[in-house]
Parts: C-alpha cells; sequence; structure tokens
C-alpha cells in the first residue's frame, strides 16, 4: 500500500506529540526505579511492556480493517474526541492555575521515596522493581496505543504514519533518558497537553464527520481549520477560567475575613 505522505502528516504529528507525553510520564517513573533497585529489573520490566504492547498493536490494529471504515469512523472519532476535549481541559485549568501543573521533579522524587522504603531483593531479580516498570510502562503505553489505533483507524494506510509517530517519540525519549539520567523536567509538559488535546480533538471531530457522512470542505486539509478552531476556544478559554477562579478567590477570601 503507497502512503500519501504529503497528507498523512498531521496523523504523524498528532501520534508524535502524544506519545512524548505518555513516554515522558513513564520515563520519570523508570528512572526512579532504576535509580534506587536497580538498572537490570527496572529495564526488563519496561522491555516487557513494550514487548506487549507491540503485540498488541500487531494485532488489533490489522482487525480494524475488517470493519466498514464509516463504522470505524464514527466510534473511534468518537472516543478520539474525548479523550482529546480531557487532555484539552486539564491544559486549559492548569494554564489558568486552577490546578497545579505536573511536576516530573515531584513525581520522581515521590516515587524514589516509595521505592526506597521497600526492602531490597536479595535475588538477580527484583520483583518490585520489575512490577513497578512494567505497570507503569503498560498504563502510559496502552493511552499511545489507543492513539495510534484511533489516529490510524481513519483512512486506509494511516496506521503505518501513525506508528511511526510513536516510535520516533519513544526513540527520542529513550535518547533523553540515556544521555541526561534524569526526569525530563525541562519538557514544557502541560504546553504538550495543550497542543496535544487541540490535535486530538481536531481528529475526533473530523473522522466523526466522515463518519455520518459528512463533506469536510478541502478533504483532510480542514483538519487543519479545526484545530485553529479549537486552539482558538482554548486560547480565549484560559483567561476566563482564570479571572473565575480570582473572583471565587476573591469571595472566600471576604467571606474567610468576616
Amino acid at each position: 500500500m503507497v502512503v500519501d505522505w504529503l497528507h498523512v502528516w498531521p496523523t504523524v504529528l498528532a501520534a508524535f506529540l502524544a506519545s512524548i507525553v505518555e513516554f515522558v510520564e513513564a520515563l520519570t517513573v523508570v528512572l526512579a526505579v532504576g535509580a534506587v533497585r536497580g538498572w537490570k529489573s527496572a529495564l526488563s520490566g519496561a522491555g516487557a511492556a513494550i514487548a506487549v504492547l507491540l503485540v498488541i498493536v500487531g494485532l488489533f490494529g490489522p482487525l480494524l480493517t475488517r470493519i466498514p471504515l464509516q463504522d470505524v469512523q464514527l466510534v473511534v472519532g468518537g472516543l478520539l474526541l474525548l479523550f482529546g476535549l480531557r487532555w484539552l481541559r486539564k491544559a486549559i485549568l492548569r494554564a489558568a492555575g486552577v490546578i497545579p501543573l505536573h511536576d516530573e521533579v515531584a513525581v520522581y522524587a515521590r516515587e524514589t521515596g516509595t521505592l526506597q522504603s521497600t526492602g531490597l531483593a536479595s535475588g538477580p531479580w527484583d520483583p518490585v522493581a520489575l512490577a513497578t516498570a512494567f505497570k507503569i510502562t503498560m498504563l502510559e503505553g496502552l493511552e499511545v496505543v489507543f492513539i495510534v489505533i484511533a489516529v490510524g483507524a481513519g483512512g486506509m494506510g494511516l496506521l503505518v504514519p501513525a506508528s511511526i509517530g510513536a516510535t520516533a517519540a519513544l526513540v527520542l525519549v529513550v535518547i533523553l533518558g540515556i544521555v541526561l539520567h534524569r526526569p525530563l523536567s525541562m519538557v514544557p509538559e502541560n504546553t504538550l497537553k495543550f497542543s496535544v488535546g487541540v490535535l486530538l480533538a481536531a481528529f475526533g471531530t473530523f473522522w466523526v464527520g466522515e463518519g455520518i457522512g459528512l463533506t469536510w470542505p478541502g478533504a483532510d486539509w480542514s483538519i487543519l481549520g479545526l484545530m485553529f478552531g479549537f486552539f482558538l476556544v482554548a486560547a480565549v478559554a484560559v483567561p476566563l477560567c482564570r479571572r473565575c477562579a480570582s473572583a471565587h478567590l476573591s469571595v472566600a477570601l471576604r467571606q474567610a475575613s468576616r
């Protein structure tokens, strides 16, 4: 099957950015496990989870081609839209200061403290390290698998570009982890989630429209218009949420001072 790379770049970009967010969160915990419990068990647990995830993609990705494309677009598009809106909502609230930003350094410190409180294994393998690394890689990786399959289900030949985007994200995060050996706190995680939320919401809306038989103006290029629309709404929502939060805080302070 020939892939039209000129038109699949949004698929690659969406899978790449979404995967980076999930892989960075997994890397933070794996680094904590390796630093405290040993790298052999930590890397083995993470590697085993990646192998399971690859099997899942290999099994379920091709199965989607047996389902009518319109049905896949409608169902997967709806899920992708909800998934993207969830990320976008959290990113808006964090940007507005309503909920705290995600801090990879704090997560690393918390995981390190938890792992240190558990006694070290006497044998060559550490069950705690294996299980912890496997669990976090599996949990974050399942979200990546969902995104890859969902983004790739939107049309014929899109699964390969989506997989390439996710694989590139994995390779980049692994390289940075090896080089830096510490949490990637310099990655603007909320900005990434904001961007990914916009991308996934746009893709989800596009696939739902395709699934119900809507003809989009400009075909695939209308995704850019949807991205701009979601970005504009989210950008307006940030100061509105900040203003509402400040108003609620002022009311609470006035009531507390009475």
